[in-house]
């Protein structure tokens, strides 16, 4: 376990392998440990130094304080995190929401990346499940923090069909998400638009969608590409949210690929 200090506090990271830097981004309600088999692959099999950062307010960040656990506040602080370990330029990959701040980090900082992955990522909040577009209603989380057993609920009516695996990893990082964390965050997510924004970006991009995603529909692939023609598109036909972990091989094949070339 490694952790950075930033002006928002402690910043928890893991990193593994050696040679050039990789960045790898969690989603909502996760933490670095959705990326624990790429993390393995990239560094032993492909020979990068990989970094998964726990954003604040999840996983074993802080949580003391009170950032506006906003988009913009994460990617001032993968900002932050590369200043201080001496990272000036790097691939940044992120998943769902992570890959929503990579996007914006590649648009508001572009000497910090060199080529940036969307996994099952929102270009358009709308995008989003329909219980968790809910979630990031004001009176709507207000009520859910009242009777903490609907969180619960929220996150069973997200999980079914996922594997036994998927759902015991989100649970299990539901317990290390604090509340603001939780509905701020979404909140935010659900009114992002980056649609216009990426038609600027002018670095190698890539997007991979599960095909059976319930929680970002698939079609944002769609959506990614008409903004960044660009981008290259990977469909999984066998996932659902987590594509890392439903199709590990393929996932990681494509990844390795985009990183190479």
């Amino acid at each position: 376990m490694s952790s950075i200090v930033t002006s928002q506090g402690i910043v928890h990271y893991e990193a593994y392998g050696r040679g050039q830097p990789v960045i790898l981004l969690h989603g909502w309600i996760n933490s670095w440990r959705v990326w624990h088999g790429s993390i393995i692959h990239l560094a032993e099999k492909a020979g990068f130094k990989v970094y998964a950062l726990d954003f604040w307010g999840f996983g074993e960040s802080a949580k003391d304080k009170a950032p506006p656990f906003k988009l913009e506040s994460f990617v001032d602080m993968v900002d932050q995190f590369m200043e201080s370990l001496g990272i000036l330029r790097a691939p940044v990959l992120g998943h769902s929401m992570g890959g929503t701040v990579a996007l914006r980090l590649a648009l508001e900082k572009p000497a910090r990346v060199t080529r940036v992955a969307a996994i099952g990522s929102p270009i358009d909040g709308n995008a989003l499940n329909f219980f968790l577009k809910l979630a990031g209603i004001d009176w709507i989380a207000h009520l859910i923090r009242r009777y903490p057993f609907m969180l619960k609920t929220v996150i069973w009516l997200n999980t079914r069909g996922d594997s036994k695996a998927v759902q015991q990893m989100i649970m299990q990082d539901v317990e290390n998400t604090t509340t603001e964390s939780f509905f701020r965050s979404i909140g935010d997510l659900h009114h992002t638009d980056l649609r216009e924004p990426l038609q600027r970006l002018d670095i190698p991009t890539l997007g991979i969608y599960g095909k059976s995603d319930n929680i970002v529909s698939p079609r944002q692939a769609d959506v990614l590409v008409r903004a960044l023609p660009t981008a290259s598109i990977h469909m999984m036909d066998h996932s659902r949210h987590f594509v890392m972990l439903d199709e590990p091989e393929r996932f990681h094949t494509v990844v390795s690929e985009f990183l190479r070339n």
